[in-house]
């Protein structure tokens, strides 16, 4: 078999793994890194080559540089400053949520950005009477619309080291901003004047803030479908059992969520001990009900009217959170992590993908962009907050004053910045000098800085990067660059432009944007340079097309972190996300020509 055809073949594998979702993107990459290696298609040199690479070295550094500012306070003061100037409103919120998020991302990675306003824009949103709905779906696009704007952004600077492999000049710092800060205002005032009405007019939990009794909180999760109401017979097997050791959930899949005692609401805790006469709120599957084997224990209720105070009483909280990004409680389940005995909370359901997971919940892994129910104390709210791998919600962002070393992590930033923008030839030299000065300045430790990297992303990209050497090498990217050709012959320059923007939104909305330029970036390359288009014009318009992830929480990490406190679906995305990305599109078809020479 041919190098080109095993190329092909790889390439077609590794396609098929991303698209159904079979193994991480990061794996598959190293994976097709280490194929066109042993396949003796690409060198040991070529093939590691990913590793040493200018965009990774970029990327690495603009991960430790966002956290340093994130460190020193200001990037959470300027995004409250700019929620705070645009003031109460849906719109006038909308507008300023994307802004804040738009400039935070031009600085930062698309997540660091978001993480930071999260928790304040919820609580904003309760403040103004405001459903999250309404704007977490926006911080999100507001976040992914700004790194259109900037070299900063991970398929910005994959495409500008695929223009250097090509032996043309890479992307400037500020090269993207007079196209994407257009599509970034033509962003915002979709969302602002039509996106909005779109949206979702309630998070599920709102339902409960907003004073609706209980059972519309239950309905909103869609547990009220799964409630039995139960009582402790007297001098049953369960009377004077605690929690812990009554088995009703490791045993029997019953999840109990609230316990009345005469008035009284108890805690529920795993010491908390059950008596004759205690009425028990459990969730259970229809098909774990009550077993035969409890009947002498539990007397079944009928299920009533459950009010407000069965779930929340002045001692005992609803608390919702969401895990973070890179949060080590991903992959984990509550009881490997011992998360109730930890915190004191019990998490009575998680929203994932736009559905609610209510039972079984103790060995459910978790996942990064879960939303979490939680119940607990106040002293759990406390526990919560020191714990890192989680984004509680309604929380206000820190506000002390600017030390002495904030302000010097700030001028580096600044200096970093600036430097970049004048010696654009420097930039990986300049961004990993201004990366070790924050270390040396004490902004962070070496630690931490190792920590602030999503080593996932970066291996990721150094994975993906030799497959461009290898299609150029075996001359795949000139054989489909022929029939790119012939299929747009007729079309024109603005044609093929068109082509290979709508194909690079296509291929984004279901594998990592990163992914998709490392493809296709080099075949639009060598087809504009066959052709006598302007190349950098061409791979400017993939890089910024690979950002439009509006359509599925998929496209963009970001959408999965606020998909569960949004409490959205994928038809959510769809609905709001299609008629944006249509914009954009004519928006950057119109622009590109007017700036940039395409041909």
């Amino acid at each position: 078999m041919s190098q080109l055809s095993l190329t092909l073949l790889f390439l077609g594998v590794a396609a098929l793994l991303l698209l159904g979702n079979v193994l991480r993107a990061d794996i598959v990459a190293l994976m097709l890194m280490l194929a066109l290696g042993l396949s003796g298609i690409l060198t040991p040199q070529e093939a590691f080559s990913g590793f040493s690479r200018q965009a990774v070295i970029i990327m690495m550094s603009a991960f430790v540089l966002a956290e340093g500012l994130r460190r020193s306070g200001m990037t959470e003061r300027m995004g409250a400053s700019i929620i705070r100037l645009f003031g109460a409103g849906e719109r006038r919120l909308i507008f300023g949520v994307m802004a804040a998020a738009g400039t935070l991302s031009l600085f930062m990675n698309n997540i660091a950005a978001a993480s930071l306003l999260f928790p304040s824009i919820s609580g904003v949103a309760r403040r103004s009477k405001v459903s999250s709905s309404k704007l977490l779906m926006p911080l999100a696009f507001g976040t992914i619309l700004g790194g259109m704007a900037t070299l900063l952004t991970t398929t910005n600077i994959v495409v500008s080291g695929l223009l250097r492999d090509a032996n043309l000049p890479g992307f400037t710092l500020t090269e993207f901003a007079p196209i994407g800060v257009p599509l970034t205002l033509a962003g915002i005032l979709y969302m602002v004047f039509w996106g909005r009405k779109l949206l979702p007019a309630q998070s599920p939990a709102e339902r409960h803030e907003e004073g609706q009794e209980s059972a519309d909180l239950l309905n909103a999760y869609q547990l009220s479908e799964r409630l039995v109401r139960a009582m402790v017979c007297k001098g049953g097997c369960l009377d004077g059992v605690t929690l812990a050791k009554s088995g009703l959930r490791e045993k029997y899949n019953l999840n109990v969520i609230a316990i009345q005692r005469g008035r009284s609401t108890l805690p529920i805790e795993a010491g908390t001990a059950l008596k004759g006469g205690d009425i028990l709120l459990i969730v259970a599957r229809p098909e774990d009900s009550l077993p035969e084997s409890l009947k002498d224990m539990l007397e079944v209720l009928p299920s009533g009217e459950w009010q407000q105070d069965y779930l929340a009483t002045p001692d005992v909280k609803l608390i919702e959170a969401a895990i973070a990004p890179r949060s080590p409680l991903a992959s984990q389940t509550l009881r490997e992590m011992r998360f109730e005995q930890k915190f004191g909370a019990k998490v009575l359901a998680i929203w994932r993908r736009g559905r609610p997971i209510r039972t079984r919940l103790a060995d459910l892994p978790l996942e990064f962009g879960d939303g979490l129910l939680l119940q607990g104390t106040e002293k759990s709210l406390s526990l919560l907050r020191t714990e890192p791998g989680l984004i509680l919600l309604a929380e206000s962002a820190p506000s002390g004053r600017m030390t002495l070393r904030g302000w010097a992590t700030a001028l580096v930033m600044l200096l970093t910045l600036a430097l970049a923008v004048v010696f654009p030839s420097l930039i990986a030299e300049i961004m990993l000098s201004g990366a070790v000065t924050m270390v040396l300045i004490g902004a962070m430790s070496m630690d931490q800085a190792y920590r602030a990297i999503d080593w996932r992303s970066l291996f990721l990209v150094a994975g993906m990067l030799p497959v461009g050497v290898a299609l150029n090498k075996t001359g795949a990217s000139v054989m489909f660059a022929e029939g790119i050709v012939a299929a747009f012959r007729n079309s024109g320059h603005l044609g093929l432009l068109a082509g290979f923007v709508l194909l690079t939104v296509a291929l984004t909305q279901i594998v990592n944007g990163a992914a998709a330029v490392t493809v296709i970036a080099p075949i639009a390359i060598a087809t504009a340079q066959q052709v006598g288009m302007e190349p950098r014009s061409v791979a400017l318009a993939v890089a910024v097309a690979s950002s439009m992830a509006f359509m599925s929480p998929l496209g963009h990490s970001v959408n999965v972190m606020v998909m569960g406190a949004g409490g959205y679906t994928f038809k959510d995305y769809a609905r709001v996300g299609i008629p944006l990305t249509i914009l954009l599109v004519m928006v950057l078809m119109v622009l590109l020509p007017l700036l940039k020479p395409i041909g």
